[in-house]
């Protein structure tokens, strides 16, 4: 068998195996259902909330934009997980097994989208018992969901392990939290972006929390919702292509970034690692 096509399987596997020890783990399971439950809260507080004069409420529009920041979190999970195996030696074990980071990038994919579902899936389905008003009864919404998670995942994972290659340790890596906060601040998530001012808007649409939590409103809301966001446009094509730019970028940097960042690994930097965070804890 080809040792390609045997990798890919056992990546395939491993990351299935992940995927069923986080949906039994206690304290995994915990934090897959922590962040959805916070955000229903929040929709629950929102559902009678109206939006100026648009005839909706704040909660309708609010939902489909947390699905496409949740999807955007990718991002940042592929890039926890990276940092923290390489802190514990994970990956360079991986390294020294023939084919062995392919088969770690594969199970890792694997892991993180279909917690990514889930974690979907368990705010989603109450949401749409909680919020009236949206447009998620046609099999044309649903495709459109399913192929923008989709392009949502390509684009933004491989980002995610180029993130995850800078950082060295989790501490280091908890850095990016505050960049995260402020995307998600500016991108229109919680309050329409058409409300904030114009050059900040501008900013805004350079990263790809913005065009999902567009792609989202324009699946599940109703075509009148769209006299809130931008040139009163759900602007299809430019969505494909602000996300597609950023899945090519992150598919040409990232196989670079993690050939080098492997090389460098050795037994000795893990040992370095894990006598700062000794020292850290003392």
């Amino acid at each position: 068998m080809n040792p390609t096509t045997t990798a890919l399987r056992a990546g395939w596997s491993r990351g299935l195996i992940e995927l069923r020890q986080s949906l039994t783990n206690g304290g995994d399971l915990f934090n897959h259902c922590f962040w959805p439950v916070l955000m229903l809260a929040t929709l629950f507080f929102l559902r009678d909330v109206s939006f100026g004069q648009s005839g909706f409420m704040l909660g309708t529009l609010v939902l489909p934009s947390i699905l496409g920041m949740n999807a955007a979190m990718a991002m940042v999970t592929m890039s926890q997980l990276l940092t923290a195996d390489r802190e514990d030696g994970t990956l360079l074990r991986a390294k020294a097994i023939p084919n062995g980071m392919l088969t770690y990038l594969v199970g890792k994919i694997i892991a993180v989208s279909g917690s990514l579902v889930v974690d979907l899936a368990i705010f989603l389905i109450p949401g749409l018992f909680i919020i009236s008003g949206l447009a998620a009864g046609s099999p044309g919404s649903w495709l459109t969901l399913i192929g923008l998670l989709a392009l949502a995942l390509v684009a933004t994972l491989p980002v995610g392990a180029v993130l995850g290659s800078v950082f060295t340790s989790t501490r280091s890596q908890g850095l990016l939290t505050l960049p995260i906060l402020g995307m998600i601040a500016i991108s229109g998530v919680f309050y329409p972006i058409t409300s904030t001012p114009e050059w900040l808007q501008w900013v805004a649409q350079v990263f790809p929390i913005y065009w999902l939590g567009l792609g989202m409103r324009s699946a599940l809301l109703p075509d009148g919702a769209v006299s809130v966001e931008i040139g009163e446009s759900w602007r299809y094509l430019e969505t494909v292509g602000v996300l597609g730019a950023w899945a090519v970028l992150g598919l040409v940097v990232a196989p670079i970034v993690l050939r080098r960042m492997a090389r460098r690994e050795s037994g000795s930097t893990v040992a370095e690692r894990r006598e700062r965070a000794l020292r850290r804890v003392g």
